[in-house]
């Protein structure tokens, strides 16, 4: 990508974080970057164009994580993932699935692909890493690792938005005893 486009991108993702997709125009986006709306279209020509290039990214950062991290063992990845979040948690984020999901009936079919596709990559490697971690005794649940990554899923992307009320030491409580849970 250009090192604007770049610039477009990152802007588009922090808002969508901290405004949500349907909440912010391209003026959003041109005016900090002191650039006119025409210049965001010509990257992008639709806003669903410009949601599928933050979804990307995403995914991209995503995927490179985990290849970093899959050497270590189960638990530590998992704390990783956790890190990630927290770090949104700390920079006033939510996730971006989080975010994406109450505007995903007004998105464009490209786009929920797009979003369908990064829940199922991310659900599909939390549940490989619980059930590696229950195989290699880091982890101790009941049920299957699938559902059990749902609950790891849905409770970090809540605790996100339970952070944004209550402060972010909610999110640290919460992913603490996910993990403790996980372990014991």
């Amino acid at each position: 990508m250009t090192v604007m486009k770049d610039k477009i991108v990152s802007l588009a993702d922090k808002l969508i974080r901290i405004k949500g997709f349907n909440a912010f125009s391209y003026k959003d986006i041109a005016d900090p970057l002191a650039v006119k709306n025409a210049a965001v279209h010509y990257h992008f020509p639709s806003k669903a164009d410009l949601g599928i290039a933050v979804v990307k990214e995403e995914m991209d950062r995503f995927q490179h994580n985990v290849q970093r991290w899959q050497e270590l063992p189960e638990d530590e990845q998992l704390a990783h993932l956790f890190d990630v979040f927290r770090r949104h948690c700390y920079a006033g984020n939510v996730c971006l699935m989080g975010s994406l999901a109450p505007d995903y009936e007004t998105l464009t079919p490209p786009m929920q692909d797009k979003i369908n596709d990064m829940a199922e990559a991310i659900v599909e490697w939390v549940t490989a890493v619980l059930e590696n971690g229950r195989n290699n005794k880091r982890f101790h649940f009941k049920g299957s690792a699938g559902d059990r990554a749902l609950l790891v899923i849905s409770n970090l992307q809540s605790s996100l938005l339970l952070a944004r009320v209550m402060g972010p030491e909610t999110f640290d409580r919460i992913s603490r005893q996910l993990l403790e849970d996980l372990r014991s």
